[in-house]
């Protein structure tokens, strides 16, 4: 299986993406990589990886496109850059699935306009998997769609019950709408509309799930619209960083704290390590025509080989191949 990595893109670049292609490379045998950056740069980083040399293809790009810019306007003028020349591979089959920790709105309209939309989706979304005490569920959209429609809500929906199924496993994820209360009467305009349209989507949808509840194992899809999603998506990064934090803080206070911090320490790494993004990854885009996974900017080596891991099972578990056969048992038009 081939990956289109793009190594010119995050806060670590390109030193992130290459350390994660190698650790990646060394973990799955089957894969190959085609690293996009500045060959000669990223090709002095690979002096010690003679082991898995033979399944790198460097590909040399000139530009780079960065979170400054118009992302429409940079895939139109950049197509020297990683993003752009990746999209376009993945629509040539030369690679199976792309990832790139760089410029969101640049992997977005790249996808977009190089890539395309399955057929019968009107927009893609992303969709992280985030911590839920028993495992992860997937928010789907967080961030791609700041204003959406309820046709919209109900492909990520749909979407997202086909990544969880493919990637994750579940033969019947629970599909949960995003709302300010329980009941199908609440609400705003969009998920009022929205509510009645995902009873009768082909997928199992277990009504509203309010804020409070998303921690709690309610559902294995929660859909929202794209500012909803990503202000829950950021709530909960900031919870999780200052919790740990008064934790550690209220640890060291005093003896007793710091003797019970050694006996617990083993349980604590637990709780860090589930609360950790790295370990997931990134957020697949959903909806376009190919494994597509956005890591997070600050990436560090391990979360961009998570990402492609992640790449790697969107494909295998034929996410896009689901989700073009669920279209056909919906109709929204």
């Amino acid at each position: 299986m081939r990956i289109y990595l793009d190594a010119t893109g995050g806060d670590d670049a390109p030193q992130a993406p290459v350390s994660g292609a190698i650790e990646a490379l060394r973990a799955r045998p089957e894969l190959e990589i085609i690293l996009a950056g500045p060959s000669e740069k990223i090709a002095s980083l690979l002096s010690d990886c003679e082991d898995v040399k033979s399944r790198i293809t460097l590909e040399n790009v000139t530009e780079t496109i960065t979170n400054h810019e118009s992302p429409v306007m940079a895939v139109r003028k950049k197509t020297d850059s990683a993003i752009v020349k990746g999209m376009l591979c993945v629509r040539e089959k030369k690679a199976e699935g792309f990832v790139s920790a760089g410029s969101t709105g640049g992997v977005l309209a790249g996808a977009m306009f190089r890539l395309g939309r399955i057929p019968g989706i009107d927009r893609p979304a992303l969709a992280p998997l985030m911590p839920n005490g028993k495992g992860y569920f997937l928010l789907i959209d967080c961030g791609a769609n700041v204003d959406c429609q309820a046709p919209w809500l109900v492909q990520f929906g749909l979407m997202g019950n086909a990544y969880m199924q493919g990637v994750m496993g579940m033969e019947n994820p629970r599909v949960g709408l995003l709302n300010i209360g329980a009941e199908a009467e609440k609400g705003n305009a969009l998920v009022k509309e929205t509510f009645p349209l995902m009873e009768k989507a082909p997928y199992r949808f277990i009504g509203n799930v309010e804020a409070r509840d998303i921690t709690y194992d309610k559902a294995d899809v929660i859909v929202a619209d794209g500012f909803s999603g990503n202000v829950v998506l950021k709530f909960m990064e900031g919870v999780a960083g200052t919790l740990m934090g008064i934790i550690k803080k209220e640890i060291m206070a005093d003896f007793r704290g710091k003797l019970g911090g050694m006996l617990a320490k083993p349980a604590f790494k637990r709780v860090a390590k589930a609360m950790d993004y790295t370990e997931v990854g990134g957020a697949p885009l959903l909806g376009v025509e190919g494994a597509v996974v956005k890591a997070h900017g600050s990436s560090n080596g391990h979360a961009i080989a998570c990402a492609i891991y992640q790449a790697m099972n969107m494909v295998s578990g034929g996410v896009v191949q689901k989700i073009a056969e669920k279209l056909q048992d919906i109709n929204l038009h």
